[in-house]
């Protein structure tokens, strides 16, 4: 009577293998780029956002250093993406007051904020682009005043979006939490705005 080696079970030794695998590809996709995915696509801006919500094409020197003017639209964008984000906020907060305290965040910890944001980003999105369209500011000089009021409250340069953009390809994340340095200009531009800013800042890892 045959017996097969120690270990193999009932399928052979190259059953249990394709097993194995076929189980930890099921939990790479679960747990890994399936909640990667669902963030993405909820990130996108819906086909069916109305023209007159669209934020304006770039003008000018979108990488010119910021105004206050600037600033103040910031302010008023990021007032409606808090808002439409709601109750799914709670542990994107928590990744921002640990980056704070200079703790980088884990993948688990990402993927549940992933996970959670998923069904309230879109929301969050449309708000923005709206608001941005109200304000007459382009996609692209957000993104540039974004990041140097980032910078002035000490927001890690990473965001999620990126993240799950790179999840969804296989790529493991870069978890760097340093942060670049602010101009002395940025910070006082900012520093009218800063507890409010700050109560919201961490919409900035969302890309938002």
């Amino acid at each position: 009577m045959n017996r097969r080696g120690p270990g193999c079970g009932c399928l052979g030794c190259g059953g249990t293998t394709l097993l194995v695998l076929a189980l930890l590809a099921f939990a790479a996709w679960t747990f890994v780029v399936k909640p990667a995915r669902d963030f993405v696509a909820g990130w996108q801006t819906p086909s069916t956002q109305s023209t007159a919500a669209r934020p304006p094409a770039p003008q000018g020197d979108v990488n010119a250093p910021l105004t206050q003017a600037d600033v103040q639209r910031f302010v008023r964008v990021r007032r409606q993406v808090r808002s439409a984000l709601g109750p799914s906020f709670g542990e994107l907060q928590k990744v921002w007051q640990d980056a704070q305290s200079g703790q980088s965040p884990s993948l688990t910890q990402l993927l549940a904020v992933m996970r959670q944001t998923a069904d309230h980003v879109g929301a969050a999105r449309q708000a923005q682009q709206a608001a941005l369209a109200k304000e007459g500011m382009s996609n692209e000089r957000y993104a540039v005043v974004r990041a140097g009021v980032n910078r002035a409250l000490g927001l890690p340069s990473f965001d999620l979006k990126k993240i799950a953009e790179g999840l969804q390809n296989g790529q493991l994340p870069d978890l760097d939490t340093s942060v670049k340095p602010a101009t002395p200009e940025e910070k006082a531009l900012v520093a009218p705005f800063d507890p409010e800013l700050r109560a919201s800042a961490a919409a900035g890892l969302l890309g938002l």
